[in-house]
C-alpha cells in the first residue's frame, strides 16, 4: 500500500503531537492535583467538568468536527484527569 505511505506518515506525525499534548496536559493535572490536595479542593468539580467538555465540543463544531465525538473523547480524558487528581489527593493525605 505504497500509495498510503505519505498519508500514514502525516497521521503518525499528528499522533505524535497529540500524545505530546496529552503528556503536557497530564503534567498540568499533576500540578492541579497537588494544589487541590494542599487547599482541600475536591478533585471533581462538576461545573468545571461540564464547562471543559462543552467548550471543546463547541470549538469542534465551529471548525466542522463532530461535537459528539469530542464530547466522548473529553469524557475519557476528564475521567482520567479526575481519577489522577483523586489519587494524588489520597497520596497526600496518607
Amino acid at each position: 500500500m505504497e500509495i498510503l505511505k505519505p498519508y500514514r506518515a502525516r497521521i503518525d506525525a499528528l499522533d505524535d503531537k497529540i500524545v505530546d499534548l496529552l503528556i503536557e496536559r497530564i503534567g498540568i493535572i499533576h500540578e492541579v492535583g497537588h494544589l487541590k490536595a494542599r487547599e482541600n479542593i475536591p478533585a471533581i468539580l462538576p461545573d468545571r467538568v461540564a464547562e471543559v467538555r462543552e467548550r471543546a465540543a463547541e470549538r469542534a463544531a465551529a471548525r466542522g468536527l463532530d461535537p459528539d465525538l469530542v464530547r466522548r473523547l473529553y469524557t475519557i480524558l476528564i475521567d482520567y484527569s479526575c481519577s489522577l487528581e483523586e489519587e494524588i489527593k489520597k497520596e497526600k493525605a496518607a
